[in-house]
């Protein structure tokens, strides 16, 4: 689909059975990667149950993609089966590790229960649930990553992270996670950058990943004047995983990816700079674009959206905008 070539490369994507690390995986397949995938177990033990939502179903993706899949059953709660992936991986690959991706996630179902309730109406266990598997598991990854990564001197760590650590999106402890990816990832910068290891976030946009289309369907009697529920019941410029794995193999394949240390990458941009399309052909808006605001302010424009300018709303502009006015 592209000329973005990783032949010789090896990364590790955290997560991968579904959703957006399986996406990401399958984008780096496809420019010809060796990929390592990561997830609980490599198949459920009730086989009726969420048969694509597997290892080896991700496997199979990869490999039809073009690349090489390496898939191991590691749970990212316990840091001794982290420690033996890295282990493994220095052994097979003599210690090669180009890219790492941290996505693991397992805040997804818990954020969906609390049935938007504040956060004193929830159990305080509900930090754990974005923030163990999560933020601490991203710091985990990363210490093993940048052992391997140093020797060599090269390497890219990006950390997946969402407009939720700018503006609120799920709550509290969904923000502040998210927040923490961010300052995670540039922090990492500051130290990797003598070892010339590239640290960076990647915000995708709307993805419109298993859990996310299942919390939209569930969701179909939410207030009509509400303009986010609105939003995302007709998929206005949604995108699929496999465009954040397409924009995470051009930023891999470049040769000086230092310059991009410690800063935020949204995905929607990477491919309009690299000529990147999702899955059907299409390439959505950046969410500071004045393609995507205006329509999201006037539902009306929407299917005018490709007549709008793609101008981006500044950084500074954008953080005092969401300081402004929390969207609650």
């Amino acid at each position: 689909m592209s000329s973005i070539n990783l032949k010789g490369k090896v990364a590790l994507v955290t997560g991968a059975t579904r959703g957006l690390g399986k996406g990401i995986a399958i984008g780096l397949g496809e420019a010809g990667a060796t990929v390592y995938i990561t997830g609980r177990s490599l198949a459920p033990e009730n086989i009726t149950v969420d048969v694509d939502g597997t290892l080896l179903a991700t496997q199979q993706a990869v490999e039809a993609a073009g690349g090489t899949c390496i898939p191991v059953a590691v749970d990212h709660a316990d840091d001794q089966h982290v420690a033996e992936l890295f282990e493994q991986i220095k052994t097979e690959q003599k210690g090669q590790l180009d890219v790492m991706v941290n996505n693991v996630y397992g805040g997804v179902r818990a954020l969906r229960d609390t049935d938007s309730r504040p956060f004193w109406e929830c159990e305080p266990q509900l930090w754990d649930a974005p923030n163990n598997v999560g933020l601490r598991s991203h710091y985990i990854t990363s210490v093993y990553a940048a052992r391997l990564m140093a020797t060599r001197k090269q390497g890219l760590i990006c950390t997946i992270s969402s407009w939720g650590g700018l503006s609120y999106i799920f709550g509290a402890a969904y923000g502040a996670g998210k927040s923490g990816c961010d300052r995670l990832a540039a922090d990492m910068a500051v130290e990797l950058k003598k070892i010339n290891v590239t640290s960076i976030a990647v915000w995708p946009g709307i993805v419109g990943t298993e859990h996310i289309t299942k919390f939209v369907d569930e969701s179909k009697d939410e207030p009509a004047d509400n303009p986010t529920a609105v939003l995302m019941q007709d998929r206005f410029n949604w995108e699929t995983p496999l465009l954040t794995g397409r924009a995470i193999a051009a930023l891999a394949s470049e040769q000086n990816s230092i310059k991009r240390t410690g800063k935020v990458q949204i995905v929607a941009e990477v491919a309009a700079k690299y000529g990147l399309y999702d899955r059907n052909g299409n390439r959505p808006a950046s969410l500071r674009s004045l393609k995507f605001i205006l329509p999201l302010g006037l539902p009306l424009l929407r299917k005018y959206s490709g007549l709008i300018p793609d101008i981006r709303v500044p950084w500074w502009l954008l953080l005092q905008l969401s300081l402004a006015a929390p969207r609650i």
